[in-house]
């Protein structure tokens, strides 16, 4: 016993003088002690502001997936409300074709892109798990963006407007020239309207829309008229259009998995 105190007892002086030091120091010396007290301050400040933030990056990711789903139903409601003001409300009746807003947006996350070709594509994180099948129209809160042409369990691949395999009804407002929206695989961010009657009133400026169709529903926002030309001898002019969607700088997009309504097909009456 009296060998191990000769050991130790060295070291607890030197743990006693050292916490006497320290003591005698900080309650002599304030301004240090405060000082020492901002620093472990600022530090747990940054700790709780680095954890802070990482709950409110959470939290404005699905505020930004809310926000864009809500402008996809507004933008969606302001191109079908100027649709309404150019169709003849009695014929749409007679019809029975259904003008709802409501659409089964699923949101889903760009995960890779392929844009450097003429059959520019995007690979998408939903599948059939989410409900997704072949065909189904892919938009974002500007615009349409393509549609569906492949689908695995978790992952769907999308054919863009900036596809040459690409087309769609569409129609000119207010005047509702129809036309179809492709792309040439030349002109890049722009598209081309063809088959547009050469006595249709458009002018640069006017809104280009979708039309009746399997995949998009109808008065989907595409772009915007800036050129026309009639060529010479032809019955139809061809309209440049700039799309609302760029899809090089996509990141997150909807999957719309409603159909559009099916148009009844007029038949001609068998009574005399």
């Amino acid at each position: 016993m009296p060998r191990l105190w000769e050991r130790i007892r060295d070291w607890i002086l030197l743990a006693v003088l050292l916490s006497l030091s320290l003591t005698t120091m900080l309650s002599v010396n304030e301004p240090m002690l405060r000082g020492l007290r901002a620093r472990a301050l600022e530090f747990t400040a940054r700790v709780e502001s680095s954890l802070g933030g990482i709950a409110e990056y959470t939290q404005a990711l699905d505020e930004n997936r809310r926000l864009r789903e809500q402008n996809v139903r507004l933008n969606n409601s302001v191109a079908r409300m100027r649709a309404a003001l150019a169709d003849n409300v009695q014929l749409r009746e007679l019809l029975g074709v259904s003008d709802s807003t409501r659409s089964d947006l699923v949101p889903a996350t760009v995960v890779s892109r392929d844009i450097t070709r003429e059959r520019n594509s995007l690979v998408l994180d939903v599948g059939y798990r989410d409900g997704i099948d072949i065909d189904m129209a892919v938009i974002d809160d500007r615009g349409i963006v393509g549609k569906t042409v492949l689908v695995t369990e978790n992952h769907s691949s999308v054919m863009t407007i900036q596809n040459t395999d690409f087309f769609v009804a569409a129609r000119i407002l207010p005047s509702g020239s129809d036309g179809i929206v492709r792309w040439d695989g030349e002109m890049q961010g722009m598209l081309l309207m063809e088959l547009v009657e050469r006595t249709a009133l458009v002018e640069a400026g006017d809104l280009v829309v979708t039309g009746s169709g399997n995949v998009f529903s109808r008065d989907v926002p595409i772009g915007v008229v800036t050129n026309i030309s009639i060529p010479s001898g032809s019955p139809t002019m061809n309209i440049l259009v700039k799309p609302f969607t760029r899809i090089d700088d996509l990141s997150f997009v909807f999957v719309e998995r409603s159909r559009p309504p099916v148009v009844p097909e007029l038949r001609p009456s068998s009574n005399p």
